[in-house]
């Protein structure tokens, strides 16, 4: 892109957002939750793992501790056995013990809905605060995952590695009011194309404005092969039903992860562990969509 200009730089990045917007409509946060409480946990143990994993863990956790209170009073065996699967699980374990027992004795049982409270509870961060700001409570924020930092930096909105510097400069090329929805179709695409290793650069809609085209595969055919979830060759069902209808599009999205699941634990041992492997790519497996946010609700 050259020597951009402040200005030049801001009108390209709304114009990627404008454009993520026409491909992702039905862009979410993609962790099911029903409440602010649903949506912190799931966050919590989001982290070093996919969301697709942490999805299958919180339907059986969220029965067995529905509220802060249940959680604090949770046996750390107990729960360290059903979020084993997400991986550091004597950490998160502790965490969610602890920030339950603090929203307990401090907020009366309530989330609190400001980032100065959120990011004292254990084991929540400025990316985990503006996570449940953004999608239980209405507040913007812009939400730094490797994804985000990925395609923020491809794009050229910035040259930083470090997340709060990536973090404002973001918000400064955004009006406040799109910084949730800006993180959100980042997300989804930095998930479905332009992906870490290989990105899809043929079969992006947005190459033409990324100064970064031509690190991933150019040809058409070949780039979309490499194109994840609802995106992927074979899910152009899936795809269009989301796009139909986008107010059901999240729950679309659980049937075709549900489907998946049952599909692995049919077919034994063998195919669970080539599903294990898939989970930790961080494209993820072609087919089965990310966490998609406020789904259980």
């Amino acid at each position: 892109m050259g020597q951009e200009s402040v200005l030049a730089l801001k009108r390209r990045a709304r114009k990627i957002n404008r454009e993520l917007a026409q491909l992702y409509p039905y862009a979410h946060a993609e962790l099911d939750f029903r409440n602010p409480f649903e949506l912190l946990v799931a966050t919590v143990l989001s982290a070093q793992t996919t969301d697709v994993r942490v999805n299958a863990v919180t339907p059986d956790l969220f029965a067995r501790y529905p509220d802060p209170l249940a959680l604090s009073e949770a046996a750390t065996v107990e729960l360290e056995t059903l979020i084993k699967s997400t991986g550091f699980f004597r950490a998160k374990a502790a965490n969610l013990l602890a920030l339950a027992t603090r929203i307990v004795d401090e907020y009366d049982g309530v989330v609190p809905g400001t980032l100065a409270a959120l990011v004292t509870l254990p084991g929540v961060g400025r990316k985990t605060a503006n996570v449940v700001l953004g999608n239980a409570f209405g507040v913007p924020g812009i939400t730094i995952d490797t994804h985000f930092i990925r395609l923020a930096r491809r794009f050229g909105w910035t040259s930083s590695e470090d997340p709060v510097r990536i973090e404002a400069d973001v918000a400064a090329l955004f009006e406040r009011r799109d910084w949730t929805m800006v993180s959100h179709r980042v997300v989804f695409h930095g998930r479905r194309i332009c992906h870490a290793r290989k990105p899809a650069c043929g079969a992006c809609p947005i190459a033409h404005l990324c100064p970064a085209y031509g690190d991933g595969e150019v040809d058409p055919v070949k780039a979309a092969k490499l194109l994840k979830y609802e995106m992927a060759p074979g899910q152009e069902d899936l795809l269009a039903r989301m796009l139909a209808d986008v107010g059901r599009a999240a729950e679309y999205r659980q049937q075709s992860q549900r489907a998946a699941r049952l599909d692995v634990e049919r077919q034994g041992p063998a195919a669970r562990g080539a599903a294990t492997r898939r989970a930790a790519d961080p494209g993820g497996a072609p087919g089965v969509a990310g966490a998609a946010g406020g789904t259980r609700r």
